[in-house]
């Protein structure tokens, strides 16, 4: 038993000092065949990009594409929570906003909160924003809009404005044309 614990390490030393010499050889079609995983790995990245340019114009034609965004201005009279967005009673999207988000819409950042599909036609547009009001009062307000969305695709700008003369928030849609 002790002769075969001792031979086994041995055997496995002769093994990589016969590979050794192979390996050496064949130095110049490893590097070779790295250059051509190289290029291969490149194709597929580009075949990637073009699959996903693909897959967007056939997701989201622009005859049916529909965009909500959200943008915010210093938000001394609000802070916001959440926004819920429905479609026609449909809950299209739900967010829970961190603090980093909240920052970066106080700094004039705008949020996409819907990308999709829209039929040609009227269609009722809700949202639903929660979060803390003056006095640091619990506040939840509702917008509802009426869109008539034709064949160009159509993009919405939900707005959270304060007001300080009446020191409230507003909430103003805007439909961009």
């Amino acid at each position: 038993m002790k002769n075969v614990k001792k031979t086994i390490p041995l055997i496995l030393v002769l093994l990589m000092g016969f590979m050794l010499p192979v390996y050496a050889q064949d130095a110049e079609p490893i590097t070779e065949l790295q250059q051509n995983i190289q290029n291969l790995k490149q194709d597929v990245l580009k075949l990637n990009r073009n699959l996903f340019i693909l897959e967007e114009d056939l997701l989201f034609p622009s005859n049916t594409q529909f965009s909500v965004f959200l943008s915010m201005d210093s938000g001394k009279l609000f802070s916001l929570d959440a926004v819920q967005l429905k479609i026609d009673d449909k809950v299209i999207a739900n967010h829970l906003y961190t603090e980093r988000e909240i920052e970066a819409l106080k700094r004039g950042g705008v949020q996409r909160l819907y990308l999709g599909n829209l039929a040609s036609g009227k269609h009722e547009i809700i949202a639903i924003f929660t979060g803390k009001g003056p006095q640091n009062r619990d506040y939840r307000r509702g917008e509802t809009i009426q869109v008539e969305k034709g064949s160009d695709p159509q993009f919405i700008e939900l707005q959270i404005i304060d007001n300080p003369t009446k020191e409230q928030p507003e909430f103003i849609t805007k439909i961009w044309e």
